[in-house]
């Protein structure tokens, strides 16, 4: 799993640097493509050998528990209704605002570029993900790349498991993904072309890199996660809040061992530190070259980053937790709430290893509570496995059958539900799936045009923009299935030329009112302005 993960970051870093050199032709993605997969499939297949693969998967199915058979069929069902919404159409709002868009505008100019303003601005950012989308828009569409970030949950639940056995039975350990793949925001997010799984993927991979590192003290184990957590703030910049999270830890795991040895503990954290930031560093040059601040854009004037003092409020700290877990529009399990206070009350009775996982848990919490957290649900979804692992080891340190019994059907209970829920909201993808619907008729009927989304209804701007000519956007916000030429009025310089103006949701700006209206779209409010096709100089 690690010299998988490991290939998945160095193939984003080549498409990042082809990016950078201007060679963004579907050539040279097929040839570096080609390249990952022959060393891909060259590591897997040793491993598989290794491990005797086929035959312990084999083992493992036929000498499962009933029990433990309803864990892989609730994980399987849920899966396949994950599957379902990710072979639809994209309607995630930040896919088509820039997880999707920056990768299509990256490969038409055949580079990676700073765009600037105040609309693409994650152009700057780590996008290490975005990368692997780039190469799955040149193959197709973007139901690959959808089908990428369904992948990185798959990848999630192999890694948990594997992390899970260290400390559990294979029944619980099985439970732990059950909890853990049914939260509604897993579910929502294996449906969507986000980086929030892969950002998962690499952070699970982290703590079980650092949890090896403090069973065998090997320092190898301990560069491994740094390496997985650098894969992670190169995916997504928060993921450098972690990076507090183990030099807390490594202090503790050392004074947990050796007791206070400075010297130990200092060098350990600087070899982390050393990997974890050398990994995302390329993407910080990139940013610091072009906006003068390598952590762009949390200390630009786009986001103020400031701290809040009502954030030392031990009553805000409560309510805020309680309402990511309940109030949330993308659900997380209730179940967290009951077993991780049971986690900490019992710490002492848990064994050295697994206090790891505790700490870095509420230590996981905290680092949500006080860094941004305008997504929701989503972005304390890279904690969520180590949740899910206190959690049922909580049930499991109760060692009473019946109330385990209860726990577990509570956990079964709300998979259903969850398994239910996301066959609704996925069942408007089967149509357009099986080709009783267009993907046109699809997006026109559920894109939210008044939402800053857009889409080509009736096919007349594929009919009337050339490729000679170059649109001017207003109003427009999110810009994926924008397919003609286009400048969008946030980037717009002087010298820019255009024929055409068209404007969503807004008002002509006053210095074009001589322009003329030649076009008109009440569903998605769209307006198209002409000087007779004349090119015009901005």
């Amino acid at each position: 799993m690690f010299t998988l993960a490991l290939l998945i970051g160095i193939y984003s870093y080549i498409i990042f640097f082809i990016g950078l050199a201007g060679f963004l032709y579907k050539p040279t993605i097929i040839l570096s493509s080609v390249v990952f997969i022959f060393l891909a499939a060259f590591f897997v297949k040793r491993n598989l050998k290794k491990y005797d693969f086929k035959d312990r998967l084999v083992s493992f199915v036929t000498k499962s528990t009933k029990l433990e058979l309803v864990f892989l069929t609730i994980i399987l069902f849920q899966g396949i209704v994950n599957l379902v919404g990710a072979l639809g159409p994209e309607l995630g709002f930040d896919a088509l605002w820039y997880h999707l868009t920056l990768p299509k505008i990256f490969l038409a100019a055949h580079r990676i570029i700073h765009i600037p303003g105040s609309l693409l601005y994650y152009s700057d950012m780590p996008k290490l993900t975005e990368m692997l989308y780039i190469s799955a828009l040149s193959f197709g569409t973007e139901t690959i790349a959808k089908l990428i970030h369904f992948s990185f949950g798959i990848l999630c639940l192999v890694a948990l498991y594997n992390l899970s056995r260290k400390f559990l039975s294979r029944t619980f350990s099985l439970l732990v993904l059950v909890l853990f793949y049914s939260n509604l925001v897993v579910g929502w997010m294996s449906t969507t072309a986000y980086i929030d799984l892969a950002r998962t993927f690499f952070e699970i991979m982290a703590l079980w890199g650092f949890v090896e590192w403090q069973e065998k003290k090997d320092s190898k184990w301990l560069i491994e996660s740094a390496v997985m957590l650098g894969l992670g703030v190169s995916t997504k910049l928060l993921a450098i809040g972690s990076l507090l999270i183990f030099t807390f830890l490594i202090v503790f795991a050392i004074v947990q061992k050796y007791k206070f040895k400075r010297k130990t503990i200092i060098t350990n954290i600087l070899i982390y530190w050393w990997f974890a930031l050398l990994i995302p560093l390329p993407w910080f040059v990139f940013s610091g070259m072009h906006t003068g601040d390598p952590f762009y854009f949390y200390f630009s004037s786009l986001y103020h980053v400031k701290f809040d003092p009502n954030l030392l409020n031990p009553t805000k700290f409560l309510q805020d937790t309680l309402s990511i877990f309940i109030n949330s529009q993308d659900r997380i399990s209730p179940v967290y709430l009951i077993f991780l206070p049971v986690a900490f009350i019992l710490f002492k009775k848990i064994n050295s290893k697994l206090r790891i996982v505790v700490m870095y848990s509420f230590l996981g919490l905290l680092v949500w509570y006080l860094t941004p957290r305008t997504g929701g649900g989503r972005f304390i979804l890279p904690y969520l496995p180590s949740f899910s692992l206190v959690s049922v080891a909580a049930i499991e340190l109760t060692k009473k059958i019946r109330l385990q019994k209860i726990f577990i059907g509570l956990i079964i209970f709300l998979s259903l539900f969850s398994i239910f829920y996301r066959g609704l909201a996925n069942s408007k993808y089967i149509p357009v799936i099986l080709g009783k619907e267009s993907k046109s008729q699809f997006l026109t009927n559920h894109l939210n045009f008044s939402y800053g989304d857009f889409y080509d209804t009736d096919g007349y701007f594929a009919k009337k923009i050339k490729t000679e000519d170059t649109v001017l956007l207003y109003g427009f916000h999110n810009l994926y299935y924008v397919n003609f030429p286009f400048i969008d009025s946030s980037y717009v310089k002087k010298g820019d030329m255009f024929n055409y103006i068209a404007v969503q949701g807004n008002d002509m700006p006053y210095r074009f009112k001589f322009w003329n209206l030649i076009y008109y779209n009440k569903k998605t409010n769209v307006k198209l302005y002409s000087i007779g096709g004349l090119k015009w100089v901005y």
